[in-house]
């Protein structure tokens, strides 16, 4: 269950599912917010893409919308306003992982990519994951193409309750991928971006805002 705490006097969303340093901001934050909360602070340039990347001594990770971390004392955080931000955490090797996933995303599995590249380069199991949904545009207000739309829901082999009329929902899109992945503990923010623009930013309902919040994880 997600519940409001405060980090440096500002308003983060938290899961009692995980006990790591692992959250999503509100409005309000920026991107110097985090240099205080660890030596080593670090974000992707995202450009919508399906790349996954493991945190190394670079500082640069162009093209990137999943990084990876197994270093103690680093953070890392990705940007969002309507996109689904996942944070995953693998208990037993200690491995904790964000990942930006807007509809292309969501079309691409980068949820089920960052899985499979946890696996491959550290033999997670997806059972030892806990993944966390943050604030994303609802289907309540996600109007999309029917392209989008099939593009979307080819990923998953269930697709019930995961459209109507013209709209999808993009959570439980993206949380039926990482089930189908067999990943069991996930917990689902409820709020809507654009309903609740008010805590968070929404690029629809704010006409192409270049404000975002975050979705962070500090091991």
């Amino acid at each position: 269950m997600f519940y409001f705490d405060s980090l440096n006097n500002k308003k983060i969303l938290r899961s009692d599912r995980l006990k790591i340093n692992a959250f999503f901001t509100t409005r309000g934050w920026n991107s110097d917010d985090f240099l205080t909360l660890a030596p080593k602070v670090i974000t992707p340039n995202q450009t919508h893409s399906d790349n996954v990347r493991i945190v190394n001594s670079s500082s640069e990770y162009p093209d990137t919308d999943g990084l990876i971390i197994a270093e103690s004392n680093t953070l890392v955080y990705l940007r969002f306003a309507d996109c689904t931000p996942i944070i995953f955490y693998d208990s037993v090797n200690k491995i904790g992982a964000v990942s930006h996933a807007g509809w292309r995303g969501t079309a691409k599995k980068i949820g089920v990519k960052t899985i499979n590249k946890m696996k491959d380069n550290f033999g997670t199991n997806p059972k030892d994951i806990t993944a966390l949904i943050g604030p994303v545009i609802g289907m309540c207000c996600y109007e999309v193409s029917e392209e989008v739309k099939e593009e979307c829901l080819s990923t998953v082999k269930n697709k019930e309750g995961l459209y109507k009329n013209r709209n999808i929902d993009l959570k439980q899109i993206n949380k039926r991928q990482l089930q189908e992945a067999g990943v069991e503990n996930i917990d689902v923010v409820k709020y809507c971006t654009s309903c609740n623009n008010d805590l968070f930013y929404s690029y629809r309902k704010e006409n192409g805002t270049k404000n975002r919040h975050y979705a962070a994880i500090l091991l």
